[in-house]
């Protein structure tokens, strides 16, 4: 297992744009938009994505226990959590990753709704938030290409601090594990990341 952090500083993806469309409300077939609201919305992502600075990071441990209740891995890493247990199952190890969209994108849609275009910042939050999550997809892609000469590979879905029983206050061991920092990300006492578009989630490592 890599024991170590990989550090991705510049993540390039297009916008995912039919998700994109989706989280701001459109329906395919149901969802009827004019050209010109099309193209003022297109316009919008595409700038949103120029703003855009995908960064990410991530590290593979080993699970050294999980006995349904806790799960403990290489580098001191521990978590109390019978849900994230039960997703873990078998596996033995784990990855923990981190994704952000950097602090540009967030000032710019301060600047929208200063400036009173809403629709603007409404699409620059959607295309920041989709781009952040496909960030994750790519790391996670970029992983099962280096598992796949071991014949292993990640479990389909994640984990995140937060959800389920695994309590929010794990995100700083996440935090500091990955070192995200040094990607321009802080982190709140109340465990909240900062630049708001960023994400942290775990994985499991499986035999393929």
């Amino acid at each position: 297992m890599l024991n170590s952090v990989m550090i991705l500083e510049k993540i390039i993806l297009q916008p995912p744009m039919a998700k994109i469309y989706s989280r701001l409300g459109f329906r395919k077939r149901t969802t009827s938009l004019t050209s010109s609201r099309q193209e003022e919305t297109d316009r919008y992502i595409e700038e949103a994505a120029d703003i855009i600075d995908l960064q990410g990071s991530f590290i593979m441990l080993s699970i050294l226990k999980n006995d349904g209740r806790e799960t403990v891995m290489t580098g001191g890493m521990s978590f109390a959590s019978t849900k994230l247990a039960v997703f873990l199952g078998s596996c033995p190890g784990a990855v923990l990753m981190g994704a952000t969209a950097g602090r540009a994108i967030m000032e710019a849609i301060a600047d929208k709704t200063r400036q009173d275009n809403f629709t603007a910042a409404v699409v620059y939050d959607a295309t920041a938030s989709e781009m952040t999550d496909a960030a994750l997809d790519w790391i996670t892609d970029y992983i099962n290409l280096q598992l796949r000469r071991q014949n292993r590979r990640l479990l389909p879905r994640r984990f995140s601090a937060g959800y389920a029983d695994l309590a929010l206050e794990n995100q700083k061991k996440i935090y500091d594990k990955l070192e995200l920092g040094e990607i321009g990300v802080s982190i709140t006492p109340d465990f909240l990341l900062i630049p708001e578009k960023s994400v942290t989630a775990i994985s499991g490592i499986m035999q393929a």
